[in-house]
């Protein structure tokens, strides 16, 4: 298959979330506003959550998120190299239907305020020394491996569970004193997604999933994210989100749409450049 060619059948598309119709700037991390999944115009940015007092505060950096990086500068002279991220879509059946953890940006950052992010972030070395649990899934490290070393595919995977243990509190797998220990087990491969190449912070954001009731512990903020629970799928259609957001849960539908069985031989796709869905090639 031409490797131009966009993927023929997507997923059901979010409200907004349209990939024709997203503006210059859509992206992983390079959208300039977010848009809620809804018909409805959004007005300001989402209201501040419960607990949360005003006056001025100073947030730690999220420049390393995919979902909410800061996109505001200058463009630069020659493409900047993405930087190797990862995400982890924590999902479970809840009263109140599919419900998917995520985290709010800090209502006084100046860039994307107030936005909804899954946990994840850019690899660090401490990513390259995992001492793992259980080994990737076959269909898993497969999918990795298409854009990573094998090396590189298990640093992914360890990036996404230390991101959900240091943003959230939760851990998959068990800790050896302060230091993680993965399961990667649990984890399957949803999509990946590549920031333009016309922008100024880039990213090559690998977005893995895995069911809440593997993950220990109770959900507790680090700091920084604002508000960090799990949200209900239709609870989303009102919440303010980037549009790559918006399109990694389309994808996200998609697979739990599919039967377990065939989740692993479905027509991967990546999202590269504005908004466009392309098919992924197969590994050999």
């Amino acid at each position: 298959m031409d490797r131009h060619r966009k993927a023929a059948a997507g997923p059901r598309m979010w409200r907004g979330s349209s990939p024709c119709r997203n503006g210059p700037g859509s992206g992983p991390g390079s959208g300039r506003a977010a848009s809620r999944l809804t018909d409805k115009p959004m007005r300001g940015s989402a209201p501040r959550p419960a607990g949360v007092r005003g006056g001025p505060q100073t947030p730690p950096r999220q420049d390393d998120n995919p979902g909410g990086a800061d996109q505001g500068g200058r463009k630069p002279s020659k493409p900047v190299r993405p930087k190797d991220a990862a995400s982890l879509i924590l999902w479970k059946h809840g009263p109140r239907g599919i419900e998917i953890l995520m985290g709010r940006r800090h209502h006084n950052l100046r860039f994307m305020p107030g936005v909804l992010v899954f946990p994840g972030g850019r690899v660090d070395p401490d990513d390259h020394r995992a001492q793992p649990l259980s080994p990737l899934p076959a269909d898993t490290r497969r999918m990795l491996e298409i854009s990573a070393t094998p090396a590189r595919a298990t640093a992914l995977a360890h990036c996404a569970l230390r991101e959900l243990h240091e943003e959230a509190g939760l851990v998959l797998g068990e800790m050896a004193g302060d230091r993680l220990r993965p399961d990667f087990a649990p984890l399957s491969y949803l999509t990946r997604a590549i920031t333009p190449a016309d922008r100024p912070m880039r990213f090559h954001a690998r977005f893995l999933i895995a069911e809440a009731h593997h993950a220990k512990g109770e959900i507790r903020g680090s700091g920084e994210l604002e508000e960090i629970r799990f949200f209900a799928l239709t609870e989303l259609h009102e919440q303010p989100v980037a549009k790559i957001t918006a399109m990694i849960l389309a994808e996200f539908e998609a697979w739990l749409g599919t039967p377990a069985t065939d989740r692993a031989h479905r027509q991967f796709i990546r999202i590269q450049g504005r908004d466009s869905r392309l098919p992924e090639r197969r590994s050999p």
